[in-house]
């Protein structure tokens, strides 16, 4: 075989979850060429289907190219050879031409047998344990001299997210990665649904959130998810918290009333003035333990042991006692958090949600709620690919999935 042409192979379900159509874009785009070996399909719908191409390249710098994208798609060479490792020269730092992993699910080819590779998330590293035979994702500030680190595409095996086979849940239902086309009650119900299901099969869940749940008056119905035990973990900032309290000891949200949407007399003071009662207490848990703090979505947590992470940010006021102003720290903390989630819930904060897509693997459920398409599309374009957006005003689409999860329960 030429040295600008390489085999390949790919198995699964290649054509409904369009795995071949990208592998053959990839190719087009980048100006190579291919010759389809062999081709078979699945006869019934578990069945995978396969295919072997020849890929061909100008040149082999051409070449490597082409094959680090259609690899990125679950291919792999029909020879497997050896993953390439080459030591880290000092903490902090990868060695040249280090391998970047998305968020599928990968292996590696690593003394004869596949090894997989753990705490799966996008642009990271992976190190090898070759005393244990185990990889793991890493940090570049992780990394330490001396780790032994994947360098290249060689022995690189990824499994890139199917369409789901079975049931007709919310991921299933919406055809398209973002909608605001759809109608938002039946969504609302499928969302409820997927919450419930994911409960009842032991999964974690998760809640990251904006202070617009506050503003939108849908922090009741955040509130009253977390009592009924369906929430595991609430990711957020510093405005989050300082509203839920304002709401809670003032009725307000930015100086304006929940419930009726009127301005309150002085209300521009009112924040700082929810800040300052924080500060007073000495933090959240403080002001729940003196019953100062009756309500709302951080009284919930405090209360029923949900562990939360506030992560500050530049813009904050105050921040309060229980924010974390160290961001490498907070976000060490929201992988704590996130570990094992099997769904995340996603409600207005693009930077947050970003954030947290970007720490997560291919196969935990993401649902983002914005009222801006944008946000949600930007959120998919970032690499959260498994994400369905939801286009719609939080303030209406939370408490109709509270009420129906009620309903659920009861029965």
């Amino acid at each position: 075989m030429a040295h600008n042409e390489q085999e390949i192979e790919v198995k699964g379900h290649l054509i409904d979850s369009m795995i071949l159509t990208r592998i053959f874009d990839h190719i087009m785009d980048l100006k190579g060429d291919f010759q389809v070996l062999e081709f078979s399909v699945g006869k019934k719908k578990k069945d995978p289907s396969y295919a072997r191409l020849l890929i061909k390249g100008r040149d082999e710098k051409h070449l490597d190219r082409l094959l680090e994208a259609v690899y990125r798609e679950g291919a792999q060479p029909v020879s497997v050879q050896e993953v390439r490792l080459v030591a880290s020269e000092a903490d902090m730092v990868m060695p040249d031409d280090f391998y970047s992993t998305t968020n599928n699910p990968t292996q590696l080819f690593y003394s004869g047998a596949w090894i997989d590779v753990a705490n799966m998330m996008m642009d990271k590293c992976i190190v090898v344990d070759t005393k244990k035979k185990t990889a793991q994702c890493k940090m570049i500030r992780d990394v330490v001299k001396g780790d032994m680190v994947v360098v290249g595409e060689r022995g690189v095996k990824i499994t890139p997210l199917e369409r789901p086979r079975e049931g007709v849940d919310i991921f299933q239902f919406m055809s398209s990665s973002s909608s605001s086309e759809r109608p938002t009650q039946h969504i609302a119900r499928k969302v409820a649904e997927d919450i419930y299901n994911t409960r009842k099969e032991g999964g974690k869940i998760i809640v990251v959130s904006g202070p617009v749940i506050v503003h939108s008056g849908a922090s009741e119905a955040l509130a009253r998810l977390i009592r009924m035990g369906f929430i595991h973990g609430l990711l957020a900032g510093n405005a989050l918290a300082v509203h839920d309290v304002e709401n809670a000891l003032l009725g307000t949200s930015l100086g304006m009333h929940v419930k009726d949407g009127t301005l309150a007399v002085r209300g521009h003071r009112n924040h700082m003035q929810a800040i300052n009662e924080v500060f007073k207490a000495g933090g959240l848990k403080p002001m729940v333990d003196r019953k100062i703090l009756k309500s709302g979505v951080m009284y919930e947590c405090i209360k029923h042991d949900i562990p939360y992470v506030l992560c500050g940010s530049i813009r904050d006021d105050g921040p309060i006692p229980d924010v974390v102003t160290d961001v490498v720290e907070a976000q060490r903390r929201y992988k704590e958090v996130l570990k094992g989630a099997r769904m995340v819930l996603m409600f207005s904060t693009m930077l947050h949600s970003i954030a947290v897509g970007n720490m997560l693997p291919s196969s935990v459920k993401v649902v983002a709620v914005d009222i801006s398409q944008p946000v949600v599309t930007k959120l998919i374009d970032r690499g959260t690919a498994q994400a369905i957006g939801i286009v719609t005003d939080v303030g209406a689409f939370l408490p109709i999935v509270a009420d129906q999860l009620e309903k659920m329960v009861k029965k």
